[in-house]
């Protein structure tokens, strides 16, 4: 900025969409409230797969590894490490904040199995891993993670490996970007829209340009990043318990004794010479606090046989 230089980066996020452009000039004139989208392309092609192919999640990524949408090593993108680089910039780009990936939640999708796809599903949700930024009174969340989303949302019909990235603003109210997230053309498409900016830009006074982050430095402002465990969400909860009396009264009670509401809770059949059954549990909103301490209290439960899977639910199905 100092030496009126630009830098571009729309191929960073969201592949084709140009997605940069539309938050940083065609929704100049909103504030931006909130960002929510699909942005790991291999997250959604292997939970693709899980829900249309009946999949493990070891099967999927071998999957996704042949047909060049992972790579070698994973970990970047199925960590949510990559999703959470690209809130970073969407958030910064949004919200006027600087960038601060360190203060992004990550998490990724290596601990859903097919039998949680299959209970969300029969929830009437699909999970998703989401990218959240939003502006919420006490300041801004920033989290990447797995969602059970509701069936009927857009979100959860987006398929395989593309993208897709909700924005609402004051004014134009939500909006909804969708296209290729990866490979070499529409990537391609977005590095080629940069240069042509580029060259039409060389001409024009340095103080004139759109900033690369949409807001002059001395703009930025330290919006309040919300810490995790102060975060609320509905949670989708998968036990596995020994059937035996008295079990669910004692989940029960610790989720009570915690302040959090159950919204329903399932208990399925034990599989074939098991004497676990697999416990599903929704709940309402809670601070992830909350939810954090009676899952430690639960597990400590001599019934309960494996650790707890928990994947938030999105509320309000974006």
């Amino acid at each position: 900025h100092e030496r009126g230089l630009m830098v571009a980066f729309e191929a960073a996020v969201a592949g084709g969409i140009s997605i940069i452009k539309v938050i940083r000039e065609g929704l100049s004139g909103n504030r931006i409230d909130r960002i929510i989208g699909i942005i790991n392309g291999t997250c959604n092609y292997i939970l693709t797969l899980m829900l249309e192919g009946h999949h493990s999640f070891e099967s999927a990524l071998q999957e996704a590894q042949r047909q060049g949408f992972a790579e070698a090593d994973p970990s970047f993108d199925v960590d949510g490490i990559d999703a959470g680089h690209k809130l970073t910039i969407l958030a910064a780009i949004g919200f006027g904040i600087p960038l601060q990936f360190d203060r992004v939640h990550v998490e990724g999708i290596s601990h859903v199995t097919l039998d949680d796809i299959r209970y969300a599903a029969e929830l009437g949700y699909r999970v998703k891993h989401l990218g959240i930024a939003q502006r919420t009174p006490a300041g801004a969340e920033l989290r990447t993670h797995a969602c059970l989303t509701p069936v009927s949302a857009l979100l959860a019909n987006v398929s395989g490996e593309m993208n897709a990235i909700l924005i609402e603003g004051d004014a134009v109210g939500p909006t909804l970007h969708y296209g290729a997230g990866a490979g070499a053309e529409p990537t391609a498409s977005s590095v080629v829209a940069d240069i042509v900016d580029v060259v039409r830009a060389l001409t024009t006074d340095p103080g004139n340009r759109v900033p690369h982050l949409a807001f002059q430095p001395k703009a930025l402002t330290d919006l309040p990043v919300v810490p995790i465990l102060e975060v609320a969400s509905a949670n989708y909860l998968r036990l596995q318990v020994i059937d035996q009396p008295g079990v669910l009264a004692d989940i029960t009670r610790i989720l009570g004794d915690m302040q959090i509401s159950i919204e329903a809770i399932v208990q399925k059949g034990a599989s074939q010479g098991g004497k676990a059954v697999p416990v599903i549990i929704t709940t309402h909103r809670t601070l992830e606090r909350q939810i954090v301490s009676a899952s430690t209290r639960i597990e400590a439960l001599d019934s309960v046989v494996a650790p707890i899977t928990r994947i938030r639910i999105y509320p309000d199905g974006a």
